[in-house]
């Protein structure tokens, strides 16, 4: 297959990225900073430089491809993170113009890296009004929900891949559990994954697809 990874430098973008290019598919990585790619990337690998600030650009990026990914997210770095709603909404505002763009190239599936807040920690509770979320990361739990929404009001076929509550880097495993809308714990109650298993599912997904036009999610 041929995979268009929008934003491949984060954490999430880089081991997707690894696991895209240890199943052998074609991969279009697409960064702002291409110097935070891996220097030893095979010849199966496109890069190309982009900020995904036009819609055009984006469409011209990913025309002809089986499938676009966006890992995109706000810096972390940036100290508005954890206190500007306004600053972390360039994610839904990303989100929109991939949209369109996917609309305007005919692109046959979008994959959305997602957030957990809007996952169902009990019955009628969401994980971001559950006071388990923490409270520096609500404005950008806030703006996943709007992405979230943006792609449920688009005619696009898009899924939302939701994290648990807590995902880093560590081990592929292979072992973990899907769900829908709701929050997976482990037996102690700890909701949580690595990205590189994340990837796993995601890629996963993008060969044999289940859940189209729908959010999933995963943990331990």
């Amino acid at each position: 297959m041929h995979i268009v990874l929008l934003a491949s430098t984060g954490r999430a973008g880089r081991t997707i990225l690894t696991e895209l290019v240890s199943r052998g598919h074609q991969v279009t990585a697409v960064a702002r900073d291409l110097g935070k790619l891996p220097a030893d990337l095979p010849e199966t690998v496109k890069i190309v430089r982009d900020d995904l600030g036009s819609a055009d650009r984006i469409a011209e990026i990913i025309a002809g491809s089986d499938a676009v990914v966006s890992a995109f997210g706000p810096p972390r770095d940036d100290p508005r993170f954890t206190s500007d709603e306004s600053y972390t909404d360039l994610l839904p505002d990303t989100v929109k113009r991939i949209i369109t763009a996917v609309q305007k190239a005919k692109a046959p599936r979008l994959i959305v890296v997602g957030g957990a807040g809007s996952l169902e920690f009990s019955p009628g509770v969401t994980v971001l009004d559950s006071g388990h979320w923490p409270k520096p990361f609500i404005p950008i739990a806030r703006s996943h929900v709007k992405a979230f929404a943006a792609l449920r009001a688009s005619d696009i076929n898009w899924t939302y891949f939701s994290p648990p509550i807590l995902i880093d880097l560590g081990d592929r495993t292979g072992k973990f559990r899907l769900g829908g809308d709701n929050l997976i714990k482990d037996e102690q109650g700890k909701s949580w994954v690595s990205f590189e298993d994340y990837a796993i599912a995601l890629v996963d997904e993008l060969e044999k697809p289940v859940h189209e036009r729908a959010r999933f999610t995963i943990g331990y």
